[in-house]
């Protein structure tokens, strides 16, 4: 009698209402990290998403489906997710108070103590004995801002510091002179060189536009951090920020396993899971050197923001206002470079970043980079590097690769 094969039951598609705000770095890496667990099992979710839930977020407590997760740092939420009976999973901030956690609900946080941590150790490793924290006005929106100036405290009075806060204005078209101004005016009255750990990517640059508004050098007189490893904040300064990575796509994974179990009758009531950050992109904003030479600061920030449109020892020496030979002499003493070598520094590092990303062909990455000709580049490539552009390209792939 022949065998029969058995056919795998089909399983329960659950209708699941994502409450995140789409247009949010955070938020859409939390997104991608619960897409990474459906992915990676045989779970059958049907999702409810919209860009912005905020805009409908009246009656979603009547949400006609099988579960929830949902953002809770904004309270609207909490309040109005308060009576939900659906299984629901909260994400959001961690908090110092025990009383600031929604009750009997299972909720997963970022650990902000550990995400401030990470910065603050960035910045004294890299010997700067001032600290600074650039917040958000107090509000009820803003609580995970309060909590991360909270861990900022401490960990200055840790190493005897002055806790140096900030709140200043929120970021908006009518305001945005009168809070650059106020914020250009706190930065000027800070002790130099100082390092400042802002709460956001957009906080951060905010930051760097104040100090090339008032002509301030970064990072030789303040160095900046952010937090949220936002690329588009990248593609909209000169100066690359550093800034912290958050484990916001493990929030989501976790947050989604949690829901997936309580799809099957498990219950978390109560059940904390702090997330750490995974790491620190280090770019331009916190590579800090001590230098005596106000002329090599200001050059350095003046090269770092105009090398790759093909600036000149002369340009650069007009800028700060010295003669070209007297600029030498402060590059050679503290440098231990030429001035030119210092442009070519920077132009090389940003051909050898845009080749890695291989989204433009070698001659475009010479005219992004400020190189008279594709030739030049090639030859300065052979010169520094030992290599073609695109054998460097070849083995920086090679080297990602699994």
């Amino acid at each position: 009698m022949p065998s029969t094969i058995r056919q795998p039951t089909p399983q329960k598609t659950h209708r699941i209402a994502l409450l995140f705000n789409a247009n949010k770095v955070y938020d859409r890496e939390i997104i991608t990290g619960i897409g990474d667990y459906l992915r990676s099992t045989r779970v059958a979710w049907d999702l409810f998403l919209e860009e912005d839930f905020r805009c409908r977020l009246a009656g979603i407590e009547h949400f006609d489906g099988d579960g929830i997760i949902a953002d809770f740092d904004d309270p609207a939420v909490c309040e109005v997710l308060a009576e939900c009976t659906l299984p629901l999973v909260a994400v959001g901030s961690s908090y110092e108070d025990p009383a600031q956690y929604p009750p009997n609900l299972p909720y997963i946080a970022t650990d902000n103590a550990k995400l401030i941590s990470l910065a603050f150790n960035h910045l004294l490793g890299a010997g700067l004995q001032h600290m600074a924290c650039y917040s958000l006005p107090e509000s009820p929106t803003n609580r995970w801002a309060q909590q991360r100036e909270l861990a900022f405290e401490r960990l200055a009075q840790a190493e005897g510091m002055e806790a140096e806060i900030y709140r200043g204005l929120a970021t908006s078209a009518p305001d945005w002179n009168h809070a650059t101004e106020q914020l250009a005016a706190w930065l000027e009255s800070l002790p130099k060189p100082v390092g400042i750990l802002a709460v956001t990517d957009a906080r951060a640059r905010h930051l760097l536009q104040a100090c090339l508004i008032a002509g301030i050098p970064v990072p030789e007189e303040v160095a900046i951090i952010g937090i949220d490893n936002d690329p588009l904040t990248r593609t909209l300064t000169r100066i690359q920020l550093s800034s912290v990575i958050q484990g916001t796509e493990e929030m989501g994974r976790t947050a989604a396993h949690l829901l997936h179990k309580m799809l099957h009758g498990a219950r978390f009531p109560g059940h904390r899971v702090l997330v750490p950050p995974v790491g620190i992109n280090v770019l331009e904003s916190t590579k800090y050197q001590p230098l005596a030479s106000q002329y090599v600061k200001r050059a350095r920030h003046f090269i770092r923001q105009y090398a790759c449109q093909g600036i000149r020892t002369e340009q650069v020496a007009d800028h700060v206002g010295v003669s070209r030979s007297s600029l030498e002499e402060y590059f050679r003493r503290e440098m231990q470079c030429t001035v030119h070598q210092e442009i070519l520094r920077y132009k090389l590092d940003a051909a050898k970043a845009m080749l890695v990303k291989g989204d433009a062909s070698s001659a475009e990455v010479a005219v992004r980079c400020g190189f008279t000709s594709l030739q030049y580049m090639y030859a300065v490539f052979r010169r520094e590097l030992g290599c073609t552009p695109r054998e460097y390209q070849e083995r920086a792939r090679s080297a990602v690769a699994p």
